[in-house]
């Protein structure tokens, strides 16, 4: 439904939203000490996250996908550090870099909107222009 009428952008944001959502679900596991439900948590955030890597354009965002494609490597390496220590912190460190990045699309979206409208571009098309770095 709402993946169905998404742009682009919004189906990336979306993404970051699923990932941010499931681990910090997996923290409250992980404060109950539940390493079924961690696990299974922190799972789903990965699997976000190798979405995200596989949808990269490196052709289209060169230095950008790359920078991408190391950092989600890096939240893999991260997360499952995680999930195998129950180390909180390396959790939390990548939920903060969710966020920002989730942050910086919902910006770029937001500035892809205000151009296509003054450019006089319907409001779904404009956004499609502004996603070298992603294939979705």
């Amino acid at each position: 439904t709402q993946v169905g009428t998404a742009d682009r952008l919004q189906l990336v944001i979306m993404l970051y939203d699923g990932a941010i959502s499931f681990l910090g679900q997996a923290k409250e596991m992980m404060a109950a000490r539940d390493a079924a439900g961690k696990g299974l948590l922190i799972g789903r955030a990965l699997d976000i996250i190798a979405e995200l890597n596989a949808s990269l354009n490196f052709q289209a965002g060169r230095e950008l996908a790359t920078n991408l494609f190391h950092l989600y490597n890096f939240m893999t390496s991260h997360l499952t550090k995680a999930n195998l220590n129950w180390d909180l912190a390396a959790l939390e460190e990548v939920l903060a870099m969710l966020t920002q990045l989730r942050e910086a699309w919902v910006e770029v979206s937001h500035r892809a909107r205000r151009e296509g409208e003054e450019n006089g571009e319907a409001a779904n098309t404009a956004p499609r222009r502004n996603l070298g770095s992603l294939r979705v």
